[in-house]
């Protein structure tokens, strides 16, 4: 393999090993990551399609929904064609210009998702507490407002980190022990001095964990607040209203915060389980939005069943 130049990083190059140990099942491996892309193109753009074209769903809830959708969707374009041109042609080498750019999408796209479920959360509070004003406290500028604010919030605080990677010296050690780019997997390999890129990175991190913590505290009160009003009998059927939220944000939390907690502090863990961290890290949370919104929103079910219904019975007539 072909050292890397230490100092024109025009022609650094990068490889993918992918999972090592099973090189020999990587077109195999190949069928599940490359369903789950499909299943999420198709069930984001579905539900992205039904938000658009019924004025039934033009309202705050679905508008974060769609806003969910394109960051599924973002996210997948940006790690999956790399990712199945690894498993299934082989193709190990990424130039560093593709391997930053990946990087920076991948953990871009991951934040945005975090920010949205924040956005949902209160808005599921505010429909709680404030149902008269709900109408006035989101309205869609609001909503629009609020999306181009968590946008520019997120571009700020990840843009950095392409740069930063760029300023390391790699030297010979150009193999990268996942199957795309991560920033923390691309500083482990470096030969300079990455103290920076370690603190910056664990900075990013704990900005999405303190998402995920003002996520927990909605919740909290949410909860409380159901506790609180109504009567046994009637509770699950006012916590159903919340079911599809808390499922979104565990599928999505659970994988982000194990793989970044293995990152940053469990450097003596096998390899073998950051990787399969990191896919799972992208793969589960990837089919979150259209399993969850297809599922449990019941406007959204209704809307594809009755396509679905309505041109099924054309093909039988």
């Amino acid at each position: 393999m072909a050292p890397l130049n230490d100092t024109n990083i025009e022609v650094l190059r990068f490889f993918l090993i992918g999972i090592p140990g099973l090189e020999k099942s990587h077109f195999w491996i190949s069928i599940p990551f490359s369903s789950v892309y499909f299943l999420s193109l198709l069930g984001n753009f579905t539900i992205l399609f039904f938000i658009k074209t019924e004025p039934s769903l033009h309202e705050p809830t679905h508008y974060f929904l769609s806003m969910l959708s394109i960051s599924d969707l973002g996210l997948s374009l940006s790690f999956s064609p790399i990712t199945l041109g690894l498993f299934l042609f082989g193709v190990h080498g990424i130039h560093a210009a593709t391997c930053f750019a990946q990087e920076f999408f991948i953990h871009l796209f991951t934040v945005i998702e975090a920010s949205v479920l924040l956005v949902m959360a209160f808005d599921q509070y505010v429909a709680m507490h404030h149902p008269l004003r709900y109408s006035t406290i989101l309205t869609s500028s609001q909503v629009i407002k609020t999306g181009v604010l968590l946008t520019s919030k997120n571009i700020m605080l990840i843009l950095p980190l392409p740069f930063l990677l760029q300023r390391l010296t790699y030297c010979h050690q150009n193999l990268l022990l996942h199957s795309y780019c991560l920033h923390q997997g691309v500083m482990k390999v470096a030969c300079s001095d990455n103290r920076v890129n370690v603190v910056y990175g664990l900075c990013a991190t704990l900005s999405s964990i303190l998402d995920l913590l003002f996520i927990t505290f909605s919740y909290m009160m949410i909860l409380k607040t159901v506790l609180g009003i109504a009567t046994p009998r009637e509770q699950p059927k006012a916590l159903n209203t919340h079911i599809s939220h808390i499922c979104a944000v565990l599928i999505f939390c659970v994988p982000v915060l194990s793989a970044a907690m293995l990152h940053q502090f469990a450097s003596g863990v096998s390899p073998m389980i950051h990787i399969l961290m990191a896919d799972v890290f992208l793969l589960v949370p990837l089919l979150m939005n259209p399993i969850v919104s297809c599922v449990k929103t019941h406007q959204i079910r209704k809307k594809v069943m009755g396509k679905f219904c309505s041109k099924r019975s054309l093909s039988m007539q």
